[in-house]
């Protein structure tokens, strides 16, 4: 799908064509959409692929012509009547005169923008719409993580009294999410870190800083070659995307190891709910034996005079009968229940 939007008096809004300051997004694009795009803003047509693969690691790429920062964001889908999280990537192309972000999926992380609701956004203001967006995504990888640690409690709580492997393979699900949220968190940090070395706007275009390149390969060309410059309040807003991507990746690894433990006890608690349940079958086939033996002994046929059983002969023998295998019948459960050997 492709999008067009430009701001208007203060205002979003969608348009029909180009012009400069425009934001052109394309979701889940088809070939002629790209190569569309591709001809009318002169960006090479493998760069606007390039997120359409969901293998493209994270990266910043500059060009004589364009800037292209690649970052992975997070996504949910219902699959099974449940939320399953994974990450994509997200391309931000920026040229002299827009920005193109593409992406194979129709994203949240872009709505906001396309409706206008984030402050202080304008479509012409192209390094504060790329730092505005990475910190819109930083947030939603920590909405994502809350959900995801409820996710875990309600699992817990389950895993109590559950003896099924349901609730084991949606921690391991789980467990499987945080890893790709922590590899894409990381990844996502590298690119801020270059994003530090971008040109000031008070400083000219080829001066080359040789520590950070010394820090991060091939920053000086970054430098002179990106269409990106920070102000001093994107460089504040940049710090703001960092901090919120730490607490993400810290977020992240504290969950997974949690859950790891999770994993791990979830055997040993279907274990002992396994054991209860036998232990009170045992002690309900024990319980059953005992009448069981006393009424299959009178059952045997004994001739009169010879070893007879008690209370044979008398009239009330069955009853005396029943009433003694009952009564041992409770004292042994009421034993069994209280004994050691079946705590």
């Amino acid at each position: 799908m492709l999008r067009i939007f430009n701001t208007v008096n203060g205002q979003v809004e969608q348009v029909r064509t180009t012009e400069e300051g425009s934001w052109v997004c394309l979701s889940d694009p088809t070939d002629v959409e790209l190569a569309t795009v591709s001809q009318e803003t002169g960006v090479d047509l493998a760069a606007l692929r390039a997120p359409l693969d969901d293998e493209e690691r994270s990266r910043v790429d500059s060009d004589d012509d364009y800037t292209m920062i690649i970052v992975d964001i997070p996504t949910v889908e219902e699959r099974d009547g449940r939320d399953h999280y994974e990450t994509i990537p997200l391309s931000i192309v920026v040229t002299a005169k827009l920005v193109i972000t593409v992406c194979m999926r129709d994203t949240p992380v872009l709505h906001p923008f396309m409706e206008g609701t984030i402050r202080g956004f304008n479509t012409y203001m192209k390094s504060r719409f790329v730092l505005q967006v990475l910190y819109r995504n930083a947030t939603m990888y920590l909405r994502y993580l809350r959900v995801i640690d409820r996710n875990s409690d309600n699992l817990e709580l389950k895993l109590q009294h559950s003896m099924q492997n349901r609730e084991i393979l949606q921690l391991l699900e789980l467990s499987k999410t945080l890893v790709y949220f922590t590899t894409s968190l990381k990844s996502n940090e590298l690119v801020m870190e270059r994003l530090r070395i971008l040109p000031r706007a008070d400083e000219p275009n080829d001066r080359v800083h040789r520590l950070a390149d010394s820090v991060l390969p091939n920053s000086g060309r970054i430098r002179n070659q990106s269409l990106l410059r920070l102000y001093e309040d994107d460089e504040d807003l940049l710090d703001d995307v960092i901090t919120e991507n730490k607490q993400a990746i810290e977020m992240a690894n504290i969950y997974s190891g949690v859950l790891t433990n999770m994993t791990d006890a979830s055997a040993s608690i279907v274990s002992n709910n396994l054991n209860n349940v036998m232990r009170i079958f045992t002690i309900i086939s024990i319980v059953i034996s005992i009448p069981t033996l006393i009424f299959s002994m009178y059952g045997m046929n004994f001739q009169n005079g010879m070893l007879g059983m008690p209370f044979t002969n008398t009239r009330w023998g069955f009853i005396i009968v029943l009433v003694i295998s009952l009564v041992v019948t409770a004292l042994v459960a009421w034993w069994l229940t209280r004994s050691k050997f079946f705590k």
